[in-house]
């Protein structure tokens, strides 16, 4: 359905701490098989280890990771090496001024930067789908230092895409829980959200 009205990405969240959406990789693997070429499957993953990345990935059989937490067993080029052609997009979570750094340090590892509303100094993680926007300021600050491209996530929805656009100018967006009602997909509020983008 995302698709058909014109996503040119899918993310198929993984096991998370918290947040909507998780589904099994089994399910993953199921619904990343036949996305056609030109779309991006995109497996949202809260591992910390290479290795279990690693294994996700050929479980799942996705052609994007997006790394949801920070790494800290293992390296992004440990990952290029074991997943050649894979793209790597790490999520920065925008709690302050502190995610500009991180940006920076961390941008010359992935293919893409994707900048989120969650907090990983919780006891229960938020590594996405919060619903909550953040410092668009900030999100800016990061797009125009990072040589690599931008999405946008956190709280979007069909009301506030356009102005988000407007003050971040990011390559992309990226929504969950601003497109369901009672868990699931909305089809009309996925109409609403790509009419906005024109």
């Amino acid at each position: 359905m995302a698709i058909e009205h014109g996503a040119s990405a899918i993310g198929l969240v993984s096991a998370m701490p918290s947040g909507p959406g998780p589904i099994a990789e089994e399910l993953i693997a199921e619904i990343a098989a036949p996305v056609p070429p030109g779309v991006a499957s995109f497996l949202l993953t809260c591992k910390q280890d290479v290795a279990s990345i690693i294994d996700q990935q050929r479980r799942t059989r996705v052609n994007t990771i997006q790394i949801c937490d920070r790494l800290v067993d293992g390296t992004y080029e440990d990952l290029r090496k074991a997943l050649p052609g894979i793209s790597l997009v790490q999520v920065i979570h925008v709690t302050g001024p502190e995610a500009v750094h991180e940006a920076l340090a961390i941008s010359s590892h992935v293919d893409a930067i994707l900048l989120d509303s969650g907090n990983q100094s919780l006891k229960v993680k938020e590594l996405g789908g919060t619903g909550r926007t953040h410092d668009w300021a900030l999100s800016r600050e990061i797009r125009e230092s990072v040589e690599v491209p931008v999405y946008l996530a956190g709280g979007l929805k069909p009301e506030n895409v356009g102005e988000a656009i407007r003050a971040v100018r990011p390559f992309g967006v990226d929504v969950c829980s601003g497109l369901r009602t009672d868990g699931r997909l909305d089809e009309s509020k996925l109409k609403s959200f790509f009419a906005a983008l024109q």
